[in-house]
């Protein structure tokens, strides 16, 4: 079987000469991107007080202010470290006079401005068919025109063609730098990226391109510096081309290698455990915690942020508590410490002895700001994984780990007598499991407890109404004694089957919901399960694919869905 998906992987990929040289391409040809309209000024009867005055705002500062009006119901607005950062940007954004005069945002006052908003919410809410149709016939044509580049004798589609607009950054869990003011981007800050002898994107008129490059060893076709955490953003292929198809199809065949070689791999690092170089030990106990608990190896930040997160090799004496084995108790190890995007990992995992010794001597006679593995770095670690196997870094066994857990789970929790709702419940709860191994957190949604209430609404109707069916059931069968027609009996019995599995469609619904509430499922199944799992799964078990993949990923998964056999395994 294996043999037989790289025969049609490589069919399917390799439709013309593929490039060994580094080349991803020999021409290139777009439009460039769209960039975020102009600021549109606040009408004049929307004003903005300042200790209880009204205050007339140059266009820049009015700009930055509608950003915070437009967020005033909302949590972040509350924050204290979002209220400083948003107030010290806006004020760069202030004439001189503005500046002297607002120096007290408790003072500020953008009530009408976000009544304002709101209101202009509602009306695109409100619109006529004909109005909703002429802005859906406009963004088709906006995306006719810049949403699709030629590579090589193929029209491809572009992925985020848009610019973000300006607004302040908001950031995931405690992000030290919400708040802050993401600057627009102009022409001025784009790199454009095309072949030679292609038609050059044209800039808006009375401006110009930061630079025009002809790199064809990269796939990007725009790129651009944010100001925020100062990383270069980029305008990329959609992931349902067929560059990025390819790409993900070696990501999860070099996971699968893995697969093949992490007993050896495993055995290894355990002997590495009593090595008599420290260094050795550091980077074998590094291994088994990136190999048990999926941590990212944690690699340097960028000059100039600030947030302080973490990864496995940057692990600090104060992110680890540890407890001895204690009335047959295993001994543990603690972890607590901000991961990317600043979401917080806590974990206490049971460890091996020989683990626990090892981390009790990487953190003697150290201050809780010490490295805890202060002889290795990623850089260390990756060397190391290349020699163990090419291609093996530390993100690998995140996507082998990942994978052979979905796998393994749905093999466990999928029961072959259930309906579809009770199977795609076992699914999103092996894909739980693959989350919450990653660390994919999210906050509940702010409609979480409104939307349970509807549906517990619902399931409360609906057995009133299997109540109603049961009695009418009832009721027939004595009917039919009497009568001796058993055609009423029958249908009422169907009526009470329908109105049954409606119910525990309903009530499916909502485990999956309230036990998914904190958990992020789409981070690891856009980016970690290998997809030919789950589209096997949906083959063996008959369920539609698209229960599973939304149409956004059944696009950048088309390979998948094409490949796998009912039977494949990762």
């Amino acid at each position: 079987m294996d043999l037989f998906f790289l025969i049609v992987c490589v069919e399917w990929i390799c439709q013309e000469e593929r490039y060994t040289d580094g080349v991803k391409w020999r021409f290139l040809e777009h439009k460039g991107p769209v960039f975020a309209p102009p600021y549109e000024p606040i009408p004049g009867n929307v004003r903005f007080y300042y200790d209880g005055k009204q205050m007339k705002l140059s266009p820049e500062a009015e700009e930055v202010a509608t950003f915070f009006a437009k967020m005033l119901d909302h949590e972040y607005t509350t924050k204290d470290i979002f209220r400083k950062n948003f107030f010290k940007d806006w004020r760069k954004e202030m004439t001189p006079e503005e500046k002297a005069k607002i120096t007290d945002l408790s003072k500020c006052n953008f009530t009408e401005m976000s009544v304002y908003f709101k209101a202009q919410s509602e009306a695109r809410k409100q619109m006529s068919k004909d109005e909703k149709l002429k802005i859906k016939e406009e963004n088709e044509r906006v995306l006719q025109e810049y949403g699709f580049c030629v590579m090589d004798n193929h029209k491809e589609r572009i992925a985020n063609f848009r610019i973000e607009p300006p607004g302040l950054f908001r950031g995931r869990g405690d992000h030290p730098k919400m708040g802050m003011l993401k600057r627009r981007i102009r022409p001025e800050d784009v790199i454009v990226n095309c072949s030679k002898d292609s038609k050059h994107p044209k800039p808006p008129p009375g401006t110009k391109w930061k630079e025009v490059r002809h790199d064809n060893k990269v796939t990007w076709l725009v790129s651009w510096n944010e100001n925020i955490q100062g990383s270069i953003k980029y305008i990329m292929l959609n992931p349902s081309s067929r560059i990025k198809g390819e790409k993900d199809w070696q990501k999860y065949e070099t996971a699968r290698r893995l697969k093949k070689c992490v007993d050896r791999i495993r055995n290894q690092y355990r002997e590495d455990w009593k090595s008599k170089e420290m260094r050795i030990r550091q980077r074998a106990v590094a291994l088994y915690f990136i190999d048990k608990l999926a941590l990212r190896a944690g690699n340097e930040k960028e000059e100039g942020e600030t947030a302080d997160t973490v990864g496995c090799c940057s692990l600090r004496v104060e992110h680890i508590n540890l407890y001895p084995e204690k009335d047959g108790q295993e001994f543990v190890v603690e972890f607590d410490f901000l991961g990317k995007d600043s979401i917080r990992y806590y974990n206490k995992v049971p460890v091996e002895k020989r683990v626990y010794k090892n981390v009790q001597l990487f953190m003697e006679n150290k201050q809780p700001e010490d490295d805890l593995f202060d002889r290795l770095n990623t850089s260390i670690l990756n060397k190391h994984l290349q020699e163990l196997m090419d291609g093996l870094t530390a993100k690998v066994f995140r996507t082998y780990n990942a994978s052979i857990t979905l796998q393994q789970q749905l093999k466990e929790l999928t029961n072959p007598d259930e309906n579809v709702p009770a199977k795609i419940l076992s699914y999103n709860r092996a894909n739980r499991a693959v989350a919450i191994l990653c660390n994919h957190q999210r906050a509940p949604p702010k409609t979480f407890e409104k939307s349970m209430q509807t549906l517990q609404t619902k399931i409360d109707a609906k057995k009133d109404q299997l109540s109603d069916a049961r009695r009418e059931l009832k009721s027939a069968k004595a009917d039919a004694k009497v009568r001796r027609d058993e055609k009423a009996v029958e249908a009422k019995k169907k009526a009470v089957e329908r109105i049954e599995e409606q119910l525990m469609k309903l009530e499916v619904q909502a485990t999956d919901r309230e036990e998914n509430k904190q958990i992020a499922l789409g981070t690891s199944k856009l980016n970690y399960l290998d997809p030919r799992i789950s589209v096997a799964w949906c083959k063996k078990w008959e369920i539609p694919v698209e229960k599973i993949y939304n149409k956004t990923q059944r696009e950048k998964f088309a390979w998948a869905i094409d490949m796998a056999d009912d039977d494949y395994e990762f």
